[in-house]
């Protein structure tokens, strides 16, 4: 009879072991849930003070679950992480889209109306300048309608100090000719960018936010299919990304 009762009592210790084990799985669940909400957070507009009152509320109601679970995957404080990296990164594309805001002041400056394309995407902006403004035909040195260009742009990137800036020149697909002295389209593309780039220097842009890239046929913004679209793919873009600097 002993022996009935010792066994029926292992059945229930073991039962009430394994009726812990949901715990891993929730307190997993509960923190990809909450990180999956912040970052809904970081690309919408909501009330602050709203949102930090919800916030508040979820993780006192999880504390008391997640401190009982010791082999949890993520962490409270690699959550922390996660929600940090999520808030700093909505403020960085808030703060961009202020800055993509004066771009229309830009392109009605003298000098470029109608010259300068603008595009936003993801905290990214894209200023696009057509590569037959900026240069003569099979040329890599800036035209005097190129240095004129650049000088707006300047004014510009001195405003916003706060703005790395890659300059990425861009060919069509068709190569030089034979008798050219370039090798082929990456050598104009980068030679360009390059050149782009030391003009900037010149008008005191400091080095430090200056980088530049040929990237010659590829990325093109429409099929190298007829000269109109070859000339659209010939461009010199300037890509601005804010600049995070550590405390």
């Amino acid at each position: 009879m002993s022996e009935d009762y010792e066994s029926i009592l292992g059945i229930h210790e073991e039962e009430d072991d394994s009726g812990q084990e949901w715990l891993t799985t929730f307190a997993d669940l509960a923190l990809l849930l909450l990180v999956f909400f912040v970052l809904l957070y970081s690309m919408s507009t909501i009330d602050t003070e709203k949102f930090s009152k919800t916030f508040s509320s979820v993780t006192q109601a999880l504390q008391g679950k997640l401190e009982q679970v010791s082999t949890s995957r993520i962490t409270q404080e690699e959550a922390g992480v996660l929600i940090d990296q999520a808030i700093m990164r909505r403020q960085i594309v808030e703060s961009q889209r202020k800055v993509f805001a004066e771009v229309k002041t830009l392109q009605t400056k003298k000098g470029v109306e109608g010259v300068v394309s603008a595009n936003f995407e993801d905290g990214v902006i894209t200023l696009r300048v057509p590569g037959d403004v900026m240069f003569a035909s099979g040329q890599v040195a800036l035209s005097p309608r190129g240095v004129e260009v650049v000088a707006a742009l300047k004014d510009f990137f001195i405003k916003h100090r706060d703005q790395n800036i890659k300059i990425i020149g861009y060919t069509d697909n068709i190569n030089p000719s034979k008798n050219s002295r370039f090798v082929d389209n990456w050598e104009i593309s980068a030679l360009r960018a390059v050149n782009v780039l030391r003009q900037l220097l010149d008008m005191g842009i400091e080095s430090t936010r200056l980088t530049a890239t040929g990237l010659a046929y590829l990325n093109p913004i429409y099929p190298n299919t007829s000269a109109e679209y070859r000339a659209k793919n010939r461009r010199v873009e300037f890509v601005l990304e804010k600049r995070v600097t550590g405390n």
